[in-house]
């Protein structure tokens, strides 16, 4: 009974898929029943052995199954959207669907062979682990991780105190995002470069005319103050020589 025991555990582990994030992509052929998982959840430690004994009926169902850890890999937990531990997706041919019935090995054959799984409305596809913008969270994730790890290298290994962990990750978060923005500028101005007014050629014949026009203006004008000059001289001379003309009139009657 013991042998049997055994021999039934190594299989069921022989029909269990192991992903991460360079082989997640296997789920976009074929029909899986996927778990997502973390070695420190309870009931994920509870889900182990049932799902490791569902395996073993992968070949008679058609259906492959698989798990994964989403501490080694957290950029699959961003992709998938797993806000809960464990989560179960049922994938047909690259259409995904969430699992949320009961968690025993009947429930889940039975939801695969006679599929139940038609029931279940499909993720839609701008949630969809292989569209353009889960990718992005799923490298969000990854980073997200990266920082955390190095702000644990910082603090454990290094001894450098929480504030000044804080303090780095703060001043690299305004240098990265300055560059950033110069970036984002920089490709803004090559795709749609600024307009440059129209060029108007500068017409020298009419500024000609122009200059020559104001200097008449300007002559006539002198010419005005000359004539006007010249009638005031005219008309001081008369009155002076009619006075003249009084006073030798005065002295001969004397």
């Amino acid at each position: 009974v013991v042998l049997l025991a055994s021999n039934a555990r190594v299989s069921a582990s022989q029909h269990l898929v192991e992903l991460d994030e360079y082989s997640w992509s296997q789920l976009l052929e074929g029909e899986w029943m996927v778990e997502f998982f973390a070695p420190w959840c309870p009931a994920c430690k509870a889900l182990g052995p049932i799902w490791k004994e569902f395996s073993a009926w992968s070949k008679d169902l058609g259906v492959r199954v698989a798990h994964v850890d989403v501490t080694a890999n957290p950029g699959l937990s961003g992709r998938f959207m797993v806000t809960a531990l464990p989560t179960i997706y049922h994938v047909k041919d690259g259409v995904f669907r969430q699992y949320r019935g009961s968690r025993d090995k009947e429930s889940f054959i039975n939801f695969v062979e006679e599929k139940r799984w038609q029931s279940i409305e499909p993720v839609s596809s701008w949630k969809s682990p292989q569209s353009i913008q889960m990718s992005l969270v799923a490298q969000f994730f990854k980073l997200s991780m990266a920082v955390r790890a190095l702000h644990t290298t910082l603090v454990d290994y290094y001894g450098i105190p929480y504030w000044g962990s804080y303090l780095l990750f703060a001043i690299g978060t305004i240098i990265v995002g300055a560059l950033l923005g110069l970036l984002i500028v920089f490709i803004i101005d090559a795709v749609f470069p600024p307009k440059l007014p129209p060029y108007k050629p500068v017409k020298k014949s009419s500024e000609s005319d122009n200059e020559q026009e104001e200097e008449e203006e300007g002559d006539e004008s002198e010419g005005s103050n000359k004539s006007d000059d010249d009638v005031i001289l005219d008309d001081t001379e008369q009155q002076q020589g009619d006075n003249a003309e009084l006073r030798k009139r005065k002295v001969e009657q004397q």
